[in-house]
């Protein structure tokens, strides 16, 4: 057992490290999430694969998806019919959990893109994870941490929607980023973590150290594109462009100002 636990893992860590040819399976909750995101989503989900599946799951006969019915052809997104039997209660989330699960038994993807605000997808998200498939979810910031904190990586849709209106997340000065104790106990701890005696750490391991320790993490939500240009940002940290053997390429490094030689 502990053998087919850690060849999972190792399958896992390969999918992570090879993202474009990843298999996903897009699910989407339609009374979750709004029509507006649909563009900067999938870009977004291209980032880490190919979206082999695509499916949206609401009521049809009501009038409020109907924002996404003038999409959905467009983006080649399957809609799925689940009529509310219930008033008050949400037949939508069975519907997209009972087919999740089917598409998982499959062994033909790599992993799932979950996209609604709901918790109720916590305990998927979690069951996707223990069979060694990835797990990116996507939600308004209002999604409670239970489902974020289950998946492998979390994005806030708003940063898709700023994307897809034009518009930018303001900024955040180096003032305000250093008021956000998470934030900078974050960037910290990752930075710590990943370098060498003498505090120097290269960009790219510290940037996986910040995901594994927080899947919702992007520093798109405080207005920057980059890692870099956060760091950089809340003047916490030296900064170093270091040349990469004898190319013309540069890796950027790190250290705690704090940090004595």
């Amino acid at each position: 057992m502990l053998v087919y636990k850690n060849s999972m893992i190792i399958e896992r860590n390969k999918f992570m490290e090879n993202t474009n040819t990843n298999k996903l399976a897009v699910l989407i909750d339609a009374d979750n999430a709004q029509p507006s995101i649909v563009d900067g989503l999938l870009a977004e989900i291209a980032n880490y694969g190919v979206a082999s599946v695509k499916r949206i799951y609401g009521d049809w006969t009501a009038t409020g998806l109907k924002g996404w019915k003038d999409v959905l052809l467009q983006y080649s997104i399957q809609p799925m019919q689940q009529f509310a039997y219930t008033k008050g209660k949400n037949a939508t989330d069975s519907a997209l959990i009972i087919d999740a699960m089917d598409l998982l038994y499959t062994n033909n993807f790599n992993g799932f893109c979950i996209v609604s605000s709901d918790s109720d997808f916590t305990k998927l998200a979690s069951r996707i994870r223990e069979s060694g498939l990835l797990v990116y979810g996507f939600g308004e910031q209002k999604t409670p941490s239970a489902f974020v904190s289950a998946c492998d990586k979390f994005i806030y849709t708003e940063v898709l929607r700023a994307k897809s209106d034009d518009s930018e997340i303001i900024k955040k000065s180096s003032s305000e980023l250093k008021q956000d104790t998470k934030l900078v106990s974050l960037l910290r701890n990752a930075v710590e973590s990943s370098s060498d005696e003498s505090g120097w750490a290269h960009l790219a391991p510290v940037g996986s150290n910040i995901a594994k320790q927080s899947p919702d993490f992007d520093p798109r939500n405080y207005g920057y594109s980059k890692l870099g240009e956060l760091v950089y940002a809340i003047k916490l940290f030296d900064i170093e462009e270091r040349q990469i053997g004898d190319t013309n390429s540069k890796a950027l490094y790190v250290r705690d100002r704090r940090h004595k030689d």
